[in-house]
């Protein structure tokens, strides 16, 4: 055979034996085909590699680079087809897989329910629309708090007992127990008193944690309302009264309240302050007391010019015994049953 006869023979064995595997590319049916398709192509004997060995047969080194350049043109083309097809068959393997484990979460209403605010967040509110009621503003600060503000401010130093009973958590940032979740609202107290100049007339609604086991009547993450009056003049019966008024408001007219001696480090004199339901009951509701003088001049106010109170209690207690809840956990454990009743 001529060298011309040699090198046409041979270009068009190539192309056919290139059409025959994108034909083969084209009809394989799943990947697994495809892929025991693509071992037979890249074999040493395939049709096309087959070819390699016969190129030592062209007399011309000219012949042998464009019978070259074919088999490369044809091997990558086949090797793009082979890639292509791969994509088409791994994109329709994940499409069935996601219409064979999809699941219609779609719930059947018989009737369409509007949600409403959780018992904790009425209760909030409510307690809101009653002391401002009784012309008190709202304020708020973080829950991720200093030492500084959350103890040493309100007259708790570190050697301070009172610290114990705050099972406290802190924060692994800054100097080691410098940076811990606020205990309790009352450091909203003291930069609302570096911010606000008297008179101020201030509540403070928020979250607070510590390290308490849940039971019928304690959460470790749970809800508190902090009162501050800082005026001249202000005396402990302004803070009677004003507990009075406020139980009254909220619970309504047929409860009153008392107060009892206490001691917190940061109200002097103080006081517990109870709630006695219609049946006679008195329930412990918070504490209370005159504003500890060190207190003040932490937030920057003058002790002999200005006088004041704080009280504090639990919001999620006061939503349990406002709806006679028995277990203060049920309201968090999103039971739509429990929940729809209020």
């Amino acid at each position: 055979m001529s060298e011309q006869n040699l090198v046409g023979s041979m270009t068009a064995a190539i192309n056919e034996a290139k059409e025959s595997a994108m034909l083969a590319i084209r009809s394989t049916a799943d990947l697994a085909g495809l892929r025991a398709l693509s071992a037979d192509l890249n074999k040493k004997d395939s049709p096309l590699n087959s070819f390699k060995s016969e190129m030592g047969k062209l007399p011309s080194v000219e012949d042998k680079r464009s019978i070259g350049q074919l088999l490369n043109a044809a091997a990558t083309e086949i090797a793009a087809a082979l890639e292509s097809r791969t994509r088409e068959f791994a994109d329709s393997e994940i499409s069935a897989r996601i219409e064979s484990e999809s699941l219609d979460l779609t719930e059947l209403l018989v009737q369409r329910r509007r949600g409403h605010s959780h018992i904790v967040t009425q209760a909030t509110q409510r307690l809101e629309d009653v002391f401002i009621g009784l012309g008190f503003q709202i304020a708020e600060g973080p829950e991720v708090e200093t030492d500084f503000h959350n103890f040493e401010a309100l007259n708790m130093p570190k050697s301070h007992p009172a610290r114990s009973e705050f099972d406290t958590m802190f924060l692994e940032y800054g100097e080691p127990n410098s940076v811990l979740l606020r205990t309790h609202t009352s450091p909203v107290q003291i930069r609302v008193m570096k911010s606000w100049k008297p008179p101020i007339y201030a509540i403070m609604p928020g979250r607070v944690f510590r390290r308490d086991t849940p039971d019928a009547t304690h959460m470790p993450v749970f809800h508190q309302i902090e009162g501050l009056v800082i005026d001249r003049g202000i005396t402990f019966a302004h803070l009677a009264g004003t507990i009075e008024a406020f139980t009254k408001a909220f619970f309504g007219s047929e409860f009153t309240s008392r107060l009892r001696p206490s001691f917190f480090p940061f109200t002097e004199p103080s006081a517990e302050f109870d709630i006695r339901r219609a049946d006679g009951e008195w329930i412990e509701l918070g504490g209370c007391g005159m504003v500890h003088p060190n207190v003040l001049i932490s937030g920057g106010i003058d002790p002999e010019e200005f006088s004041g109170f704080a009280f504090g209690f639990g919001i999620d207690r006061m939503a349990k015994e406002r709806h006679k809840v028995e277990d203060i956990r049920e309201m968090y454990t999103n039971d739509l049953r429990f929940l729809r009743q209020f």
